[in-house]
């Protein structure tokens, strides 16, 4: 993470950041030709073993990308106006320890079909002082 000195670090930093998240993350994902889809995700929470861990409620195009194998990007703000990106692989998961997980914590007025977890590759941060403004 910029302005971090290592890698533990910076998930330190990151688990953190999680904490202190304000408001729903933002999921985004790619088709296979590369055009982009952006989602609104609230029903989210982050392992700092496995990732970001989302419930796909009423995925439709977000699922068709996470299935093609594209990566994807997460994003999401501090109460402090941080804002937090991170990009990485991602994998679908209908059964299995990740998916048991999930179902523990998801509010069960929503379907919880599967679990998608992005796992953490890159990640960035700024703040309001740092924010290009050209």
């Amino acid at each position: 993470m910029k302005g971090v000195s290592s890698m533990e670090n910076g998930m330190a930093t990151l688990s953190k950041a999680w904490d202190e998240r304000e408001g729903p993350a933002i999921l985004a994902t790619v088709d296979a030709a590369g055009k982009p889809n952006v989602i609104y995700v609230g029903e989210i929470q982050y392992d700092a073993r496995v990732g970001f861990v989302v419930a796909d409620n009423y995925f439709c195009k977000t699922r068709a990308n996470i299935k093609n194998g594209k990566p994807g990007a997460i994003l999401f703000i501090t109460k402090e106006r941080k804002s937090f990106q991170v990009k990485g692989a991602m994998t679908y998961h209908t059964e299995g320890p990740i998916f048991e997980s999930m179902k523990r914590w998801h509010d069960p007025k929503h379907p919880g079909v599967a679990a998608v977890v992005l796992r953490v590759e890159e990640a960035y941060y700024s703040t309001p002082q740092n924010l290009d403004t050209g």
